[in-house]
């Protein structure tokens, strides 16, 4: 007779292919040149792809229904609205406790990104603060659900930037 076997339903992420409309030359460029100036005019994009406006408009729009464009930002200076120090902070979460740190980082409005990552933390979170002092204020939260590791950023020497494009 045959044991059976359990097998566990592990959700898996749908793999995502390259976009068609990625293979076209003309949308390539215009993702160059919003890359380079999301504020460019659509006239001034359609003149420098050799497109009309009302044919570049269409062609944004379907970039952005097919979700290669995702959004649309500003991106602020954090310095410029008083919070000079970065951290990255790592939290290992005690046992049945992860959805407590998700929740909480999400109330935190100094957590700008949390990652749930591998390895020996589950955590990687973005914090910024107003001043060295704040840290022990924001951490002391985590505390009571696991263990925390941070580390201070000193210089940034790569900016955010775009992921590289598929080649012409």
């Amino acid at each position: 007779m045959r044991e059976k076997v359990a097998v566990s339903k592990v959700k898996r992420i749908p793999y995502r292919r390259l976009s068609k409309l990625l293979l076209d030359r003309k949308n390539i460029e215009l993702l160059r040149l919003l890359c380079a100036a999301p504020r460019m005019a659509n006239s001034e994009l359609a003149r420098r792809i050799g497109l009309s406006p009302p044919t570049t408009r269409e062609r944004v729009a379907r970039l952005e229904e097919a979700g290669v464009i995702s959004r649309w930002r500003i991106e602020l200076d954090p310095v410029a609205l008083g919070y000079p120090v970065l951290a990255f902070v790592r939290v290992r979460p005690m046992p049945g406790h992860l959805s407590q740190i998700v929740q909480l980082a999400q109330r935190i409005p100094e957590v700008t990104e949390c990652h749930r990552v591998t390895g020996e933390d589950c955590f990687i979170m973005k914090v910024y603060f107003v001043a060295i002092e704040e840290l022990d204020r924001v951490l002391d939260q985590f505390l009571s659900h696991g263990q925390t590791t941070t580390s201070i950023v000193q210089s940034s020497p790569v900016s955010p930037r775009a992921l590289p494009l598929p080649a012409r």
